[in-house]
């Protein structure tokens, strides 16, 4: 059987893609993502990067409140068991994933358990691959596989994520434990610039932690980090260790000179929070499809979600390197599913 509509990846945008696209009776396909440890090690599980977040509170339409009971009548019992307990302060991440995912069952998505790893995007239907190594054919494709956040690679950065440790301050920043404490930015570019100076309306002192002698930030944003009062930088050094344990979160950093290696100093902070960039999960495109500089998707019409290969579209974090929120992500999912639609009633393909 040749499906109509694909769907790859399952954040915002991809549920919320399958969501219009059961709506209007294409019957999409959403290929999650595997469970396995190499999908853990690089942050790119089922459900997204927003499952990896704790609280939300700027998604419209979640407001601080003890959400238990909604929760309970909202998500099947099997994935409820294995959910943290509700956190009766609006939505977290994985709970509103979990929304997003039922939400897209209720109307009749399927939902596969499994990794794309390949695309013959010379073949019409094209021709797709699975992890397990499953072959099927489809007429069109959205890629919603998102983006992962780039960590150092500390131990101590893996073990506390979600307590302290974040790659995203406009997600994040606003929330209680950094509130009027001091927090750590590790990074030197326009992104590291950014979030110092967002998180600065919250914390108490922002430090950023540059491994160089000067930033490699545009001028103005770096201009604008040196003259703000509530921003202090850690000149040529490095993260050795992220502090802080399960029960209580992140405590401080441990930093090292990069001019003398024998230096090193705790900097005390209740969040760390990595700006060194982000990976667009493209890496199973193997080069078909047309991608910027920094390897995300390129829509090829200005206000559509077209991209170089006709039948295939791209939403959310994929294609998205400058806004990268949960509710762009889930614009742009709407946005390409209105686009396959449009663009399958063309072919004829009902």
């Amino acid at each position: 059987m040749t499906e109509r509509i694909t769907i790859i990846g399952s954040g915002p945008a991809g549920w919320t893609a399958a969501i219009y696209a059961a709506r209007a009776e294409l019957k999409p396909v959403v290929y999650e993502g595997a469970f396995n440890e190499e999908n853990r090690q690089k942050g790119t599980l089922p459900l997204g990067q927003l499952s990896l977040t704790t609280e939300v509170e700027n998604f419209p339409g979640f407001p601080s409140g003890d959400m238990t009971g909604y929760l309970d009548t909202s998500i099947e019992d099997s994935k409820r068991r294995y959910m943290a307990p509700h956190g009766k302060h609006g939505v977290s991440g994985p709970e509103l994933m979990e929304l997003m995912r039922q939400q897209a069952m209720n109307f009749g998505t399927r939902i596969v358990t499994d990794d794309i790893v390949d695309i013959d995007m010379s073949k019409r239907p094209f021709e797709l691959t699975t992890l397990s190594g499953d072959k099927f054919t489809s007429h069109a494709i959205i890629i919603a596989a998102g983006a992962r956040a780039n960590y150092l690679g500390l131990p101590s950065e893996d073990r506390l994520k979600n307590m302290g440790v974040s790659a995203c301050a406009v997600c994040d920043g606003a929330l209680p434990r950094f509130r009027n404490h001091p927090v750590v930015v590790v990074g030197g570019g326009d992104s590291a610039m950014e979030e110092a100076n967002f998180l600065t309306k919250f914390a108490s002192v922002v430090y950023i932690i540059h491994r160089r002698d000067s930033f490699r930030a545009s001028k103005i944003m770096a201009e604008r980090v040196l003259s703000n009062h509530k921003i202090q930088v850690k000149w040529n050094s490095t993260v050795d260790e992220v502090l802080g344990d399960e029960k209580t979160g992140v405590t401080g950093v441990r930093i090292r000179s990069t001019v003398d290696a024998s230096k090193t100093e705790d900097v005390p902070a209740t969040g760390y929070f990595a700006a060194i960039g982000h990976t667009p999960n493209t890496d199973f495109l193997k080069g078909q499809l047309t991608t910027n500089a920094k390897g995300y998707v390129v829509w090829t019409t200005p206000q559509r979600t077209y991209t170089s290969v006709e039948g295939i579209f791209a939403a959310g974090d994929v294609a998205d390197d400058y806004y990268r929120q949960a509710i762009t992500a889930a614009g742009t999912g709407c946005m390409a599913a209105l686009d396959a639609e449009r663009w399958l009633a063309a072919q004829g393909i009902e």
